[in-house]
């Protein structure tokens, strides 16, 4: 049974016809800011920076542990 808010956005979204709909993303396509080349590319360098940090971060840290592990176990032999 649907409640009464599913029931108003059924009926809203029962209103809209696949021409009125196609006329509406057209028209949120053309308000879009869309980054320009310069941005996509310090948005690229970015990502590729913070990754390749990420990734230097997690090696040493998982050498670090690496090392403490081995230690602790050949504490016992």
């Amino acid at each position: 049974m649907l409640s009464l808010g599913e029931n108003v956005t059924a009926s809203l979204m029962a209103k809209t016809s696949p021409a009125q709909f196609v006329r509406q993303v057209r028209q949120e396509i053309v308000r879009i800011s869309w980054a320009n080349r310069r941005e996509t590319g310090l948005a690229t360098i970015t990502v590729f920076a913070m990754a390749t940090i990420a990734a230097v971060f997690f090696l040493l840290v998982d050498a670090v542990l690496s090392n403490i592990v081995q230690f602790l176990l050949n504490l016992g032999s």
